[in-house]
This record gives C-alpha cells, sequence and structure tokens, in this order.
C-alpha cells in the first residue's frame, strides 16, 4: 500500500466503508430487533435506552460513512481548513477518529442487551464489555495523537552531526516533520508526500503548509511532491531519514520503499521507520484490521533484505520504531 506512471505513497483506506457499514447494521439492530426481545420491551428505560444507543450508532456510523467529504466541502465554502485559526490540523478522516467509541458504544450496548435477556451468557456479557473498554481506550488514543503534544519521535541517535540533511519520507499533514523540528534545531528538513490520501483532508498539502507556518520551520523545511518507491532525488542524497505510519501502507512495494530509502542516504546515515504491529494497541485501535498488519519479525527481515543493518529498536506511544543504519561505504563493498 506501483507502477512508475501512477506510483503509490499511501494505499486507499477503502476499507473505511466497510466500517460504516457494519455500523450502520449494528445501529438498526439495536433499534430494532434489541427493542422487540421481551425482556427489553417490558421496561420503558431499557426501551427507550437501546433506541438512543442505536440511533446514535446508526447517525454516526453514517457521519464516519460520509463525514470525512462533508468535512472538506464545509472548509472548501469557508475557504480554510477545519482547525480554528491558530491550531494544528493533522487533518486524519472521521472514520479514522470516530470508529473505535462507535465500536465501543456497540459492543457496550450489546454486552447490556444480552445481560437483559439471556443473563446466563454472563461471561460473553463481560467480555464484551472488556472489548468496549478496550475501544474506548483505543478512541482516546487516537484522538491524543492528533494533538501537538502528541507530536514527538523515540529518543534514538539518528543525526551524523547537527545540520544534517533529513527526509521525512510521507509526512502527510506534518506530524513528524514538526516532531522533527522540535528535536533537531539545527537540522534542514525535506518533506516528502504524494499528498494524495484518502484519510487526510485534502491530502495533506494545504495543512502541511499551514502547520509549518505555525511551528515556525518553513525557513528549515523544503516541502517535495513525490512517491517513496521512486524517489526524486540523487543516490547518497540525505544524511538520515525518518518515515512514521507511511511505509506500512506500501504492501507489496514495502521492500521497494526500503530500498528507495536506502539508495537516497549517504553511506553510514540512519532511518528511523516507525510502523504499526499487532497488538492490544492497535487492536483497540484497528479492531480486527490489526491482525493483518506485519509483525516485528517481517519488519526485521524486509529491513535487512533491502540492506540495512539493525541498530535499535523499541516501542514508543503504542507503536513500533526501528533504527536502521545503512553500511559504510566499505561494508557496502564487502556484502556480496
Amino acid at each position: 500500500m506501483t507502477s512508475h506512471k501512477e506510483p503509490a505513497t499511501h494505499q486507499a483506506h477503502s476499507h473505511m466503508w466497510i466500517v460504516g457499514a457494519l455500523g450502520i447494521a449494528a445501529g438498526l439492530a439495536l433499534m430494532i430487533y434489541v427493542p422487540t426481545l421481551k425482556a427489553v420491551s417490558q421496561g420503558i428505560l431499557l426501551f427507550a435506552a437501546f433506541h438512543i444507543a442505536g440511533g446514535v450508532v446508526l447517525l454516526a456510523s453514517i457521519y464516519v460513512s460520509g463525514g470525512d467529504r462533508i468535512a472538506k466541502r464545509l472548509a472548501a465554502l469557508a475557504g480554510g481548513t477545519r482547525a480554528a485559526p491558530g491550531e494544528y490540523d493533522f487533518g486524519w478522516a472521521t472514520a479514522w477518529t470516530n470508529g473505535p467509541w462507535i465500536a465501543a458504544l456497540i459492543a457496550i450496548s450489546t454486552a447490556a442487551a444480552l445481560e437483559v435477556a439471556a443473563p446466563a451468557l454472563w461471561p460473553l456479557s463481560l467480555a464484551l464489555a472488556l472489548l468496549a473498554a478496550c475501544f474506548f481506550a483505543g478512541f482516546r488514543f487516537v484522538r491524543a495523537s492528533a494533538r501537538y503534544d502528541h507530536a514527538l519521535l523515540p529518543m534514538v541517535d539518528l543525526l551524523t552531526r547537527e545540520d544534517d540533511l533529513v527526509l521525512d519520507a510521507g509526512c502527510g499533514a506534518g506530524r513528524t516533520t514538526i516532531a522533527m523540528g522540535r528535536a533537531f534545531k539545527k537540522a534542514r528538513i525535506v518533506s516528502l508526500d504524494r499528498f494524495d490520501s484518502d484519510y487526510i483532508e485534502g491530502g495533506g498539502r494545504a495543512l502541511l503548509e499551514q502547520n509549518l507556518r505555525l511551528a515556525g520551520l518553513t525557513d528549515r523545511v523544503r516541502i517535495e511532491r513525490g512517491d517513496l518507491t521512486s524517489l526524486p532525488f540523487a543516490p547518497e542524497s540525505f544524511d538520515s531519514a525518518v518515515s512514521t505510519h507511511a511505509i506500512d501502507h506500501l504492501g507489496r512495494a514495502t521492500e521497494q520503499g526500503l530500498r528507495e530509502i536506502l539508495r537516497i542516504l549517504k553511506p553510514g546515515g540512519r532511518f528511523l521507520l516507525v510502523v504499526w504491529v499487532p497488538g492490544w494497541m492497535m487492536f483497540a485501535v484497528a479492531n480486527v484490521m490489526s491482525f493483518f498488519l506485519s509483525p516485528k519479525r517481517d519488519w526485521r527481515r524486509m529491513a535487512k533484505s533491502a540492506g540495512f543493518d539493525i541498530a535499535d529498536e523499541g516501542m514508543f506511544n503504542g507503536v513500533w520504531f526501528l533504527l536502521l543504519s545503512k553500511p559504510a561505504a566499505g561494508a557496502l563493498k564487502a556484502k556480496p
């Protein structure tokens, strides 16, 4: 998530319509089917509560299915973006930021319905209640991640010198670029993206420019349009590189993206790669879709296959990072 005629920085998140469809189905079930259960229909408060819960799920799911487009149109009519003046906006789509709490409401409502209609199934009700808590934690994680004070990077030995030329590969609306600007006060940064992502408002270019102005980084950041699988730079152009939540969207072209980063790095240059891997936090955020994420061992294998050495790895704010190093010139020649 690739031909050179139409390269791909991000795969389209076409599964968002599935999230909306499932939510609409669940909302209708809570509004229409659950109130017909004898144990529910006999209590006016329960009867009303499930109608309200179903209505909220239904309306929220409809909004999630088309809210992204609505937000873009409203922003365009207003002549700007969704953010208030002076506020950072990383443009994440409504389906992405609201999906976890909708899942949490569905799970807790289903748990309540089971507890009322079939008390003998209390272990299943308890499991659904715990699942709802997990999804709500995922919602809080996503909401926090969209804030400026969460635009941070792990403390790793990335730069070769203070004024390194650093590539932000797949910059989106600039969350990682801002993190680098805060951490590396003298580094020069190139922010690259195709700016066509369907889960960032407007692809991210206008938001990136706005966020860089707010952060006071316009003088140190150069914006480039390009594809991660065919970077528009000469070999050994950069001292360092960073990519967060971008290369893991390349699908079958992932190793090609890693090889491109290796190509544009100088010998000895380092690459900080931040990706999602299977785990409870990602399950809380992405639900069953987290099962399809590449595990750590696959990332290590792909990095080594591309030609990198692994310098460090670890967890950071619920995600996993690899610090990769391009072998020195002598070491590169020595490799078969």
